[in-house]
């Protein structure tokens, strides 16, 4: 163990570089990675409706429509 930290304080200009950050993002990366569950998303219309479905915010303006008969 005092290996590490006698290599980690004599390489720590190196270790908090741009190459030496993007190394250890990479691992903690690869250690904490949490895998996202696939979400799938169905939706049922019927005769003369309007559907809209978006995975994230959506925001629509519909002006009124008269229907004559």
């Amino acid at each position: 163990m005092s290996e590490i930290i006698t290599y980690l304080c004599g390489n720590k200009e190196w270790l908090f570089s741009g190459a030496g950050l993007v190394g250890i993002a990479w691992l903690f990366r690869i250690i904490f990675n949490k895998r996202q569950a696939a979400s799938s998303q169905t939706i049922q219309a019927g005769n003369e409706s309007t559907n809209v479905q978006g995975g994230r915010d959506v925001h629509i303006n519909i002006d009124k429509q008269v229907k004559k008969k």
